[in-house]
């Protein structure tokens, strides 16, 4: 049952590389908890993972603001919450349709963008970088926002460590056994080539490239090295990132990706966690040795650019660093009419 506030819920909208973000900035019920990763945990236990939501008033909210008519499959969101101390600026909730999230760099790049074009990071005039530090699930991120002319240009995030578990993990799917390596950045990703399984990444193949990212995850539920050291509800593999490579440019490795994650959600932007577990892996095969930066697109074609910075063992974790452009898309009140027999929507 879905509760609103008289004057309803408040969101400002925006895309990171493609891929939406929806802000809710007015309305959201109590999040219980002392740190945004008890905050977490609370939702979680309301709404599950996305495999058996349980009633409560956030996941009640998620549902509401996913749902269609409000929302659609591929709609991503975050609850804004207190952080976790007065070293950030704020902390959030992430969201998507079959549950909370522990990290999501599209997300940390829109909310940046956000707090700063609102105000709520002050700027200052003239060509500048801002840094804005959000605490997520899975710890503290720092972002700086490039402004030129008093306009927000780029978003630079700084995720927390990744790391690479496991390599050349044998995966059975119905195209045929594969190869995954699997890496973490606040949430697990697997990566495979995608022509391995006899696809390549393009919007005409997205059919078979959901379906084999659904078989890896669910085949790996369980496994090891998506065992997080902080806990379970940092654990599993949140998301699977078919990958191709295309010529290099000038500056370093250059490839193309479709992520699937959570039940068969395809990302539309390169994904900002999963670059920064591609730049893991690439990181432990020499690929991006004297700071060359991996140029990462995502299956609808935009980029983010993404770099490690020095020091560090990709064995046991790596600082990356991850670079996109995110744009404000709308303003909305949503309401719930008690008569509207559809309530709070539902998906397709």
């Amino acid at each position: 049952m879905t509760v609103l506030p008289a004057d309803g819920i408040r969101v400002t909208d925006y895309h990171t590389a493609g891929e939406p973000f929806r802000i809710v900035t007015e309305g959201r019920p109590p999040a219980p908890g002392d740190t945004v990763a008890e905050r977490y945990a609370t939702a979680v236990g309301a709404g599950g993972s996305g495999t058996a939501p349980r009633p409560g008033p956030l996941d009640a909210l998620r549902r509401f603001l996913v749902q269609e008519p409000r929302g659609h499959a591929g709609m991503y969101g975050g609850f804004l919450v207190p952080p976790d101390d007065d070293g950030a600026h704020l902390g959030v909730l992430f969201w998507h349709k079959d549950g909370f999230s522990t990290a999501c760099g599209h997300g940390s790049i829109a909310l940046a963008a956000w707090a700063v074009d609102s105000g709520t990071v002050p700027a200052g005039p003239g060509d500048r970088d801002v840094p804005v530090r959000i605490d997520v699930p899975s710890g503290r991120i720092t972002a700086t926002v490039h402004r030129t002319a008093g306009r927000t240009t780029g978003v630079t995030f700084r995720n927390v460590p990744a790391r690479v578990t496991a390599r050349r993990v044998p995966v059975a799917t119905s195209l045929g056994i594969v190869e995954v390596d699997l890496a973490h950045a606040g949430a697990c990703y697997a990566s495979v080539r995608a022509r391995d399984l006899g696809l390549a990444v393009e919007k005409a193949a997205l059919p078979e490239l959901t379906r084999a990212g659904r078989e890896i995850r669910a085949a790996l539920a369980g496994h090891p090295a998506t065992w997080n050291p902080d806990g379970p509800l940092l654990s599993g593999v949140y998301g699977t990132i078919l990958h191709e490579d295309l010529p290099d440019t000038p500056e370093g490795p250059r490839q193309r990706n479709v992520t699937v994650f959570a039940d068969g959600q395809i990302d539309r932007s390169p994904c900002g966690s999963g670059t920064s577990t591609r730049i893991a892996l690439l990181a432990d095969e020499g690929r991006l040795d004297g700071g060359l930066t991996l140029t990462h697109e995502s299956v609808t074609g935009t980029v983010f650019t993404g770099r490690a910075l020095p020091g560090g063992d990709p064995a046991h974790g790596i600082v990356t660093e991850v670079t996109g452009t995110a744009h404000r898309t709308g303003e909305a009140r949503f309401t719930l009419d008690p008569d509207d027999a559809l309530g709070a929507g539902f998906l397709l």
